[in-house]
């Protein structure tokens, strides 16, 4: 029987710019299953890295992303997306041949038009997007298990050189994901549609919460608001860079809404049974999904 050890991707030193949440996590999972053998944190806070350090996430911390450059075999930016390119650009001068660079941002069509060209020493950028995530900010909720069985979409361009491609897939598949190679613009499409448009519902449906009914908030409010809680620090470059396709949900979005006031301003029950019972139809299938992975 094969060495299974044998198929999983080789790299010495790992550094995740923006220990947080995600970046965290990929730490945590890519150094419990040994797919490294050093991990280094860069971050704008050398005692918050400390802290991840002494807990075991990360193994070195660095300030300085040019000094962790200089040692990483792959670096993943995990940092909101109006600071990759200039991050990923910056990092790519101090980078030795073959280092391979990506990132977990939201957003890919910017990015990787950005970044297909006029990086130094050979090096390539390839964008990606884990589907995993919670409205949990810091480190310190990150898990190793984050990632088992759910999405990864990686986003090459004709630049992009297969080799680095399967070896980013390689790794992302070694953390427990299933990767699913789109478009940059196919990307970003899909996920204002399934992610920034319901960010931005969320936060619209929490706003039109008057004080005098909080307390009359249960879990069907809780649920369907929790994403609300976001960093705005995060979904606000994610919202401008894709905000032509977020317009373009957002109309979908509120023609829904039209749909089923113009059916309630209309008395017509018949219509609004019919409405109801596609979106429960939607969400059960996607339930169903869930269980099944």
């Amino acid at each position: 029987m094969s060495d299974p050890t044998l198929n999983l991707p080789a790299f010495e030193t790992l550094t995740i710019v923006g220990v947080g949440l995600l970046g965290g996590s990929i730490a945590r999972a890519a150094k419990q299953r040994g797919l490294v053998r050093r991990v280094i944190g860069v971050g704008r806070s050398a005692a918050r890295l400390e802290q991840a350090q002494q807990t075991g996430l990360i193994d070195d911390i660095q300030t300085d992303r040019l000094q962790a450059a200089a040692q990483s075999d792959l670096m993943i930016f995990a940092t909101p997306v109006d600071l990759i390119v200039p991050g990923v650009r910056e990092a790519a001068t101090m980078c030795r041949p073959g280092t391979l660079i990506t990132d977990v941002g939201s957003t890919k069509s910017h990015l990787c038009r950005e970044l297909a060209t006029g990086l130094p020493n050979g090096l390539s950028f390839v964008g990606s997007h884990p589907l995993a995530g919670s409205h949990l900010q810091g480190w310190e909720h990150a898990r190793a298990d984050l990632f088992e069985g759910r999405v990864c979409v990686v986003t090459p361009t004709g630049s992009s050189s297969r080799d680095t491609v399967e070896r980013l897939t390689a790794f992302w598949q070694a953390i427990g994901m299933s990767v699913l190679e789109m478009s940059p613009e196919a990307h970003d499409s899909a996920l204002a549609q399934s992610s920034h448009v319901p960010h931005v519902v969320a936060s619209a449906l929490a706003q039109t919460l008057a004080d005098e009914n909080r307390s009359l908030a249960a879990t069907g409010f809780a649920d369907t608001t929790r994403i609300a809680a976001g960093d705005p620090q995060v979904w606000v470059p994610i919202l401008m860079d894709n905000r032509e396709a977020v317009l373009a949900r957002l109309d979908e979005f509120s023609a829904q809404v039209a749909a089923f006031r113009d059916a309630l301003a209309r008395g017509d029950a018949d219509e609004l049974r019919r409405l109801w019972e596609r979106g429960k139809a939607i969400r059960e299938q996607l339930q169903v999904r869930r269980v099944a992975e």
